[in-house]
């Protein structure tokens, strides 16, 4: 029995650690992957598992930790900010679908416990997805992108109520009504005692466990916490995930909300990767095919109707057309919480067998559609809301009028922390700027301070455009998101590829693509941390600042190409600004003299002037060899005084 056990557990890991490999490399969430492996593997299909109940209970367990990371990330602040769109929007949503779905049920002839579950289930959305989407696309600070996390916020608070209202119903016999006010006022005697008593314990709890430095200890005492108030709840008759919600709630006050949250990840991720592996072994194909047309019509309702629905209360709550509709597309699939919901009512026997697997299928099918139809939201905008295009282009032509006569300036992508100091930098030595960011209050406020900064998603090539793209003298992307600066540099070097381009980034690990794509430098914040690290220890230790500057000089001419030169053979502080050297980029056109020359035959270093960086379309090459020769769109970044750099451009263009 015990080796039964082990190989069920075993198949189980290796099937997670073949499916997360493949999810990572197609980039679609390992959820999803779950779901198939465990429709694969299971009774109804493979049946190399001949029955779910192995690895159901462990899997619960996977439920308890996805409760107890939605309790760590609950957020008394955010949900007051965010009030209106989360209980307002957030609310109207659920309780509007819930309705709609116990109506069809009734209709149909299920008993109303069935539609409240089936209610509850189709009313979650998929927060890994959207989230997901929202962050590659950029979208996370837009207005239709924070309406969608209010919404999932609202969502995720819903499941707390269903999971115990679900079993309620489930143990229900003549008089429901009395077992789930009975239900309610175990809760309430529960949330009492645990609110109140929790805190004065935990803190505690947690201090004496902290000093003892020992992680083992930490994680223990995590599980302690968190299994023990889960088997409180279970006992008191209500469900192991609502305690684990509690117990996240609770640990969220404290000031050991992020170790706790880290170290409990690999749990969560495992075990709740063997929940949805679990989800998957339930669904019947065979059942599925049998009820096809009933499938394909809960699909078309997630899909497209709750996104209709989502899309018409967010109009009623005063949003724009285009709003409204972005914020139903996004959120027009089923979700992770509808399996849970899903598996509890089966296990609390009011959902039928037929109709579970119905709803299994279509909430699937609509999370698989989810990412394509997500991508294509822009094009069905401008398809189906003409005003929202006239909405768009009106804003731009402000945004242009406001940037007409500015030319020769630098466009900022982002204008948070550090675009603000930079932007203060630059406006000291009398540089132009103009700022592009996603953050409407941001924007507002220094709007409002006579700040040149304007809301505008800057990898839009027409809000690069309007913001005077083809009139700038650099770029600088100031925020780290990988995927938005590609996008960025990849319309940059369409339209300007000569721009200088400068890009900030977290750590080494996105530097070369950045740079193949285009970008002139990127900045490293782990290396920058580094080195003020690394000059303050040396201050204190006594090194001459003279010395701690050249460290600093070298280290830095090192690392970042721009730099090489700057200082080389600087011997006396006096000399002139204006016999520095200056960088310089110059397109060579197919008119170009230099077009089918080495940089040996142009002479370029014979007039004091070095070639730092090629780029083309293949790729950069950064120090290039005297025999390389010159193709027609390369873009050279020369380093030299200004007066040579002028004569350097003449000899390249017209020989």
């Amino acid at each position: 029995m015990h080796h039964h056990v082990l190989e069920t557990v075993l198949l189980l890991l290796a099937a997670a650690v073949a499916v997360v490999t493949l999810c990572r490399r197609v980039q679609l969430p390992a959820m999803l992957g779950y779901l198939l492996v465990g429709i694969a593997i299971g009774p109804h299909a493979l049946a190399l598992i001949g029955s779910s109940a192995e690895a159901a209970e462990l899997a619960e367990y996977g439920v308890v930790f996805l409760m107890f990371s939605l309790g760590l990330e609950f957020s008394l602040p955010k949900l007051k900010a965010m009030r209106t769109v989360v209980f307002g929007l957030g609310g109207a949503q659920v309780v509007s679908t819930m309705v709609l779905v116990i109506a069809v049920a009734l209709l149909s002839g299920l008993p109303w416990p069935a539609g409240l579950a089936l209610g509850g289930a189709l009313a979650m959305s998929s927060t890994a997805i959207v989230s997901k989407m929202l962050a590659e696309r950029v979208e996370v600070n837009s207005t239709h992108g924070q309406h969608a996390i209010g919404i999932l916020l609202f969502q995720d608070l819903a499941v707390v109520p269903l999971l115990i209202m679900i079993p309620a119903v489930g143990k229900a016999g003549g008089d429901p009504w009395m077992v789930l006010g009975t239900a309610m006022l175990k809760i309430a005697l529960t949330l009492v005692i645990l609110l109140y008593f929790g805190p004065k314990l935990l803190r505690p709890l947690f201090n004496l466990v902290a000093k003892g430095r020992s992680t083992e200890l930490f994680v223990l005492n995590v599980l302690l916490v968190t299994l023990g108030i889960a088997y409180a709840t279970a006992q008191a008759g209500l469900s192991l995930a609502l305690g684990a919600f509690l117990a996240g709630m609770l640990i969220a006050e404290t000031e050991y909300r992020h170790q706790v949250e880290e170290d409990i990840r690999p749990f969560r991720d495992l075990l709740l990767g063997l929940f949805f592996i679990t989800v998957g072994m339930r669904l019947n194909l065979l059942a599925v095919w049998r009820d096809l047309f009933v499938v394909l019509g809960v699909f078309v309702f997630l899909t497209f109707g709750k996104a209709a629905l989502i899309g018409g209360l967010t109009r009623a709550f005063g949003r724009s057309p285009g709003t409204a509709v972005r914020t139903g597309l996004a959120l027009g699939q089923g979700g992770e919480f509808g399996f849970v919901l899903l598996a509890l009512a089966a296990a609390s026997g009011i959902l039928p067998a037929n109709v579970e697997q119905i709803a299994l299928a279509a909430i699937l099918l609509s999370m698989l559609a989810a990412p394509f139809l997500i991508q294509q939201t822009e094009p069905i905008v401008r398809r189906f809301i003409g005003s929202d295009w006239m909405l768009q282009a009106m804003r731009l032509t402000q945004l242009a009028a406001k940037t007409m006569a500015t030319s020769d300036h630098v466009i900022l992508c982002g204008y948070g922390r550090s675009g603000q100091a930079l932007a203060r930098v630059l406006q000291q030595e009398e540089i132009g700027i103009y700022a592009l960011d996603l953050d409407p209050e941001r924007v507002r406020e220094a709007a409002a301070a006579g700040e040149n900064v304007s809301f505008g998603d800057a990898t839009r090539r027409e809000v690069l455009m309007s913001a005077g793209l083809t009139r700038a003298r650099a770029l600088i992307i100031t925020y780290h998101h990988t995927p938005s600066a590609l996008r960025i540099l990849e319309i940059v070097r369409k339209e300007r590829p000569e721009l200088p381009v400068v890009v900030r980034t977290w750590d080494d690990s996105d530097i070369e693509s950045l740079r193949t794509a285009g970008a002139d430098e990127v900045v490293a914040e782990i290396m920058e941390g580094s080195l003020m690290l690394a000059s303050h220890a040396m201050v204190l230790l006594g090194v001459p600042i003279n010395r701690v500057l050249r460290h600093i000089r070298d280290a830095r001419e090192e690392r970042y190409s721009l730099f090489h030169g700057f200082f080389r053979g600087v011997t006396d502080d006096n000399i002139e600004e204006q016999a520095q050297p200056r960088l310089h980029s110059i397109l060579l056109d197919a008119d170009a003299d230099a077009i089918g020359k080495s940089l040996a035959e142009l002479g370029l270093a014979e007039i004091g002037v070095a070639v730092k960086t090629v780029r083309r379309a293949g790729g950069r090459i950064d120090e290039p060899a005297a025999a390389e020769v010159m193709l027609a769109g390369d873009v050279l970044v020369l380093l030299g005084a200004p007066e040579l750099l002028a004569q350097a451009e003449r000899r390249l263009l017209q020989g």
